[in-house]
């Protein structure tokens, strides 16, 4: 690092051994940025309640990285002694179909979205404020970062940038008030308008707005006219070791399979491909790695799929990586809602290099639709195209069975991670 090197303290939530997509896109960005001459501080809880470790992560981050801790206190700790499986399942984002929430389900999403404004991490704004307003003014930083989800963070910045006036940069990874999950929280009239306003605060006292979406962008240019830059995540060349492909012809999802992203249509042109294809169900094989709700397996036993089911829940980010790129189908869903459209599934990314095809199945005008189609590295499908989705799910399995089955790939270079990482030096500088 050059002693004239830029300081940027950036506030993240999840770091290693954080598992899952939240912790990707600043553990890279940390890792390519004192190539830019930047050197990244980065501030995090000590004692955080992660719903997912993955301790291969650690590894991954450099020995030169300077790396803050303060304590949090979080509810789900206490709320953990109640119900240690629905606290996990919440806090990672899985919440149960609204017709098959328990008691105990709406107690935990209302204590969840009334209580704790914008969310459960909101007790550590004030101690974090304290703690880094004289780190700040000890190191002559003038440059912070925040990244949320959780939004709470972005408060720890909104303070910082009220007391001190140094230059705010604020990435939301996804959306705040219309993320997907916001509607299952049971807001009061109350909560929902103080989400809305805390939105529109940060909105409009942010410098910058880095958003991984153009739909995000869109939707926030509508509350505030400060800068927006589209910043997507990316991939990383991972030190994975080439396997063979699958014998099966496996159609492996990877990453957390929320209730509200239950594919059907899939399940149907499975079932149906069993009943009518000669052999496909001798070849089958549908891999499901990462947490699952019980919503969708439910789903894939009432299709009769389970003899061909293999459900390797949560795994490691290297073994994530090996499984992309041996399988020989890879699924991405998104829920069918006009707030998903915005989101980019982080994982996309890695999958678009593992030169293997995708089907991915969402809503209409989905960002990512885009760039699966312009890279030429799989199909989408809205959740009215079952005709279309079953007849390429059988050429692939036509494909497949000529040893013929691999993606193209065009114009990825520029989803690396290394590059996104000069993007953001430049609005740094």
């Amino acid at each position: 690092m050059k002693p004239e090197s830029k300081k940027v303290l950036i506030i993240t939530y999840y770091w290693p051994p954080a598992g899952g997509p939240g912790v990707q896109r600043w553990l890279k960005f940390v890792k390519y940025l004192p190539d830019f001459d930047i050197q990244p501080i980065v501030y995090i809880p000590e004692n955080p309640t992660y719903p997912i470790i993955d301790q291969n992560l650690v590894h991954e981050v450099s020995g030169e990285t300077v790396v803050l801790q303060h304590k949090i206190f979080e509810p789900y700790q206490l709320a953990s002694f109640l119900s240690k499986n629905k606290t996990k399942k919440i806090s990672s984002g899985i919440i149960p179909n609204q017709k098959k929430q328990t008691g105990l389900d709406k107690v935990f999403l209302w204590v969840r979205g009334n209580l704790f404004i914008p969310d459960a991490r909101v007790f550590w704004v004030k101690p974090s404020v304290s703690y880094l307003e004289k780190y700040i003014a000890d190191h002559n930083i003038d440059t912070i970062i925040t990244s949320g989800p959780p939004h709470s963070l972005h408060l720890i910045g909104l303070q910082l940038k009220q007391k001190l006036n140094l230059k705010w940069f604020a990435d939301f990874r996804d959306p705040w008030t219309t993320i997907g999950y916001h509607k299952s929280l049971r807001l009061s009239n109350y909560a929902a308008k103080k989400h809305k306003k805390l939105e529109h605060v940060v909105l409009n006292t942010a410098d910058t707005i880095i958003v991984t979406s153009k739909t995000t962008k869109a939707e926030f240019q509508a509350i505030t006219n400060k800068p927006i830059a589209v910043i997507t995540n990316g991939y990383d060349v991972e030190p994975v070791v080439n396997e063979p492909l699958d014998t099966l012809f496996s159609l492996a999802h990877i990453g957390s399979f929320l209730s509200e992203r239950n594919p059907k249509i899939l399940w149907e042109c499975l079932q149906e491909l069993i009943a009518e294809v000669s052999g496909f169900k001798s070849h089958l094989e549908l891999k499901l790695i990462g947490a699952v709700s019980q919503e969708v397996l439910d789903a894939i036993a009432h299709y009769e799929l389970n003899p061909y089911l293999k459900n390797l829940g949560y795994v490691s980010h290297a073994e994530a990586i090996a499984h992309q790129k041996k399988s020989q189908v890879l699924l991405l869903i998104e829920i069918d809602s006009e707030d998903t459209k915005s989101i980019i599934p982080g994982k996309l990314f890695e999958y678009m290099v593992s030169n293997r095809p995708i089907v991915a199945i969402g809503p209409r005008d989905s960002d990512f639709a885009e760039i699966i189609t312009s890279t030429n590295t799989g199909v989408f499908f809205e959740y009215s195209d079952k005709v279309k989705l079953k007849r390429v799910i059988l050429d692939f399995y036509n494909q497949f069975l000529e040893g013929k089955l691999q993606s193209n790939g065009v114009g990825l270079q520029k989803f690396s991670r290394k590059n996104l990482t000069k993007e953001l030096a430049k609005l740094l500088q």
